[in-house]
């Protein structure tokens, strides 16, 4: 069984009570922006590349909010999902990653705990919640 791992962005507002979401052309699935983490890149910085592919905005990631796993039996993987609370620091909603993605919507809470339903406590818990994210980088043996 192939591992792999993903990270997602979850990009708050907190004026309006609404999370942004991204709606998935392959599945039609809502989800947060985010995608696989490619070789050579921490969780950090797949969660921030995947949020500018599929929204246009930069963010910077703070904590992480939710771990899950899952063995994905059709394709022999099994993933491991880290998600990541983000802050908007700039740019505009304009999806770059147009094969993939269909549209980038702010939805309220309720909306996004109908799609996200395995997070146990809805989205309003991973926003109470967080652990430190910390990137140690390149570890030189002495």
């Amino acid at each position: 069984m192939k591992e792999v791992r993903v990270a997602y962005a979850l990009i708050h507002n907190e004026e309006t009570q609404q999370i942004l979401m991204v709606h998935n052309k392959k599945n039609g699935s809502w989800t947060l922006p985010g995608g696989l983490v490619e070789p050579g890149e921490s969780l950090a910085e797949a969660a921030v590349r995947e949020a500018k592919e599929e929204t246009g905005l930069d963010v910077e990631v703070t904590t992480i909010v939710a771990v899950n796993e899952a063995k994905l039996q059709a394709v022999n993987e099994h993933a491991t999902f880290v998600t990541f609370k983000a802050r908007l620091i700039g740019g505009e909603i304009q999806i770059q990653d147009t094969k993939k993605i269909a549209e980038a919507v702010w939805k309220s809470y309720s909306e996004v705990d109908e799609v996200m339903t395995y997070h146990p406590g809805g989205i309003e818990s991973l926003l109470r919640n967080g652990i430190p994210y910390v990137d140690e980088g390149v570890i030189v043996p002495t």
